[in-house]
């Protein structure tokens, strides 16, 4: 079976914890056994009863870094009620700057947490992992080859929406923090269009330190069974062909078989086609839109792990199931550091050589499932239903009465819609919160320096209709893109995106209108979808009896018309409307994308001087 596809199939033993003290100093490493209570997290002094508040954890960094020369804190953006976003920087090279981080040979791994702040494991096994490694000295050769950032708490103001009742499905602890932000956003849905505040600090950290591999922790929802967590590692045609191969070939190697001896139970992200009968197949989570975090930073040649610990286990050993597995990953980047430096600068070369494009050249914006599959003796527990008064129907209850089954795990995508990208974009200058989001995303840009008349490629947009309610906080775009061709004039300022560039799949993603998480889709375009200027009858029918005399072709489109379409032949203002769109005085803008294709590569190089 694939190393992809691989499962963990035994059980977790939690072992004893470690605990520690308040230094105001910077010390050598401490026995486990000899440091003091003031060392352990809350959650540790809790026997994982709660989790930490924001200021303790804050709190916690800050000793830390106080603790040792190999760690660092900082904060990296403010969040819409105040709150400064933590970020703690490990590295024995001190490298705690992005330059010095990115001038480094060795890899950068970013470690997220709480950006669901109710879904809290992560915070407390990267504190509990960072003070083994920096205060007692326990795995500290993980930090030999390898720098670490960790964000504690990215959602800080759901975090401190505190309160026992925001996660009705999870097992622990007693009280945690909210999914989204106090303008309630859910941020793990805002990478590309990044409205949230927190987001936009996220995405200048993002560019700033580079980072090459991006771990994402959260707790799951959903259906019940043994496993003690579930993994999503972007690979094969969603990614570049580098990278996944790093994926394959060395980190699932490596992890997934390191987890098994660790005594967890692991599953690739997926869900039963039916609860009650798990023999019909698992369906794991294929390629996901890069509105969310690992997807985002595959788009951007980078390696994302989403880590979903089981709700339904306890607390504490949600906690130790995600310290084990950054314990695992952190050993497996370290152990040969440079392949995954390797695997990156050739997924950024290749993305400058081919624009972003597979092996076929195109960038694959959708997918849909083949139906392949891989046996799967799947780790479920025995459901039963049971008739309710309250729904009417038949509910289903999970008990805790193991129950493998046999059965296959449905792992086959292929794209089911791809594009070929162009030379380059062209943005005209007005469109201003558009360009500042390419820049904020990190995409290479440059202005014409003078008005151009050029042959581009765009598309006009049909049957558009807009989602009845906001969804994560904006009227999203629905539309089909016609492609089509002409001659458009362009202003100095008019913003150019080459293709060849590292960032050029993420582009794709944000400039073609029918990728799922365009901005056209979210909205930055919704403008042009607005008729601005309308005809009197009284003035439009002479011209349009005009138009009719002198042109018999339009005669002949227009009673073909009027006998094909009965309610078009009885209403006098479609037929007028019929000779307005095709008179000098209709809107040409109306309804056409404002973003341009640009095909022509020695147009591209006129224009930039190399074309790069």
């Amino acid at each position: 079976m694939n190393l992809y596809w691989s499962l963990i199939v035994t059980t977790l033993g939690v072992g004893p914890l470690l605990v520690g003290c308040t230094l105001s100093a910077r010390v050598g490493h401490i026995r486990p056994e000899a440091l003091p209570n003031e060392w352990r997290t809350h959650a540790e002094r809790t026997a994982y009863a709660e989790t930490g508040r924001y200021a303790e954890t804050v709190d916690f960094c800050r000793r830390l870094a106080a603790a040792s020369p190999a760690a660092h804190y900082a904060t990296f953006g403010v969040s819409g009620e105040g709150r400064a976003l933590p970020l703690l920087v490990l590295s024995t090279e001190r490298a705690f700057t992005p330059e010095a981080a990115r001038h480094s040979r060795r890899p950068l791994v970013l470690v997220q947490n709480c950006i669901h702040a109710g879904e809290c494991e992560g915070k407390d096994a990267c504190l509990e992992l960072a003070r083994d490694m920096l205060v007692c000295g326990a795995h500290s050769d993980l930090l030999r080859d390898v720098n670490l950032l960790v964000l504690p708490i990215f959602n800080v103001d759901g975090h401190e929406r505190f309160g026992p009742y925001n996660r009705i499905n999870q097992n622990g602890p007693r009280e945690m923090g909210w999914r989204t932000t106090a303008v309630n956003l859910n941020l793990n849905r805002d990478y590309v269009k990044a409205d949230a505040v927190e987001m936009q600090a996220w995405l200048r950290l993002w560019n700033a330190w580079q980072p090459d591999l991006f771990i994402d922790n959260h707790t799951t929802d959903g259906h019940n069974d043994q496993y003690d967590l579930y993994y999503l590692v972007a690979a094969d045609q969603e990614v570049a062909a580098p990278i996944s191969a790093w994926v394959h070939e060395v980190l699932l190697a490596s992890v997934l078989p390191a987890l098994e001896a660790d005594g967890y139970l692991a599953l690739p992200y997926a869900f039963p086609r039916d609860s009650e009968l798990p023999s019909k197949g698992i369906v794991a989570v294929g390629p996901m839109s890069p509105r969310m975090s690992t997807s985002y930073v595959t788009a951007c040649n980078r390696v994302g792990i989403l880590v979903e610990t089981h709700s339904t286990v306890p607390y504490g050993r949600r906690v130790r199931a995600t310290y084990d597995f950054l314990r695992r990953t952190l050993e497996t980047v370290s152990r040969e550091p440079e392949q995954l430096r390797l695997a990156i600068r050739r997924a950024d070369a290749d993305a400058v050589q081919a624009r972003g494009g597979g092996e076929d050249g195109r960038v694959p914006l959708a997918f849909e499932p083949t139906g392949d599959s891989v046996p799967l003796l799947y780790r479920g527990v025995e459901v039963h239903k049971r008739p309710s008064e309250i729904t009417g129907t038949d509910v289903l209850e999970y008990t805790k009465t193991p129950a493998d089954v046999q059965t296959e795990l449905l792992t086959g995508w292929r794209a089911s819609l791809s594009v070929l990208p162009p030379a380059a974009y062209l943005i005209p200058p007005q469109w201003t919160e558009a360009i500042g989001r390419l820049e904020l995303h990190g995409v290479r840009l440059f202005r014409l320096p003078a008005p151009e008349t050029l042959d581009i490629e765009s598309y006009r947009f049909e049957e558009a209709a807009f989602s009845d309610t906001p969804y994560e906080g904006r009227q999203m775009a629905r539309y089909k893109a016609v492609p089509l061709r002409e001659r458009r004039d362009f202003p100095a300022g008019t913003v150019v995106v080459p293709m060849a560039q590292p960032r050029a799949r993420l582009a794709v993603h944000l400039l073609e209108p029918e990728a799922a998480d365009s901005l056209a889709a979210w909205g930055y375009f919704n403008a042009v979808f607005e008729r601005k200027e309308y005809f009197e009858a009284h003035v439009m029918e002479p011209i349009a009896a005009e138009m009719l005399a002198a042109d018999p072709a339009l005669r002949k489109e227009f009673e073909g018309r009027l006998a094909a379409d009965e309610e078009f032949a009885r209403n006098p203002r479609q037929r007028l409307q019929f000779f307005y769109q095709r008179s000098p005085y209709w809107d040409a803008a109306y309804c056409v994308y404002a973003v341009a294709r640009l095909a022509d590569d020695a147009v591209l190089r006129r224009l930039c001087g190399d074309g790069r």
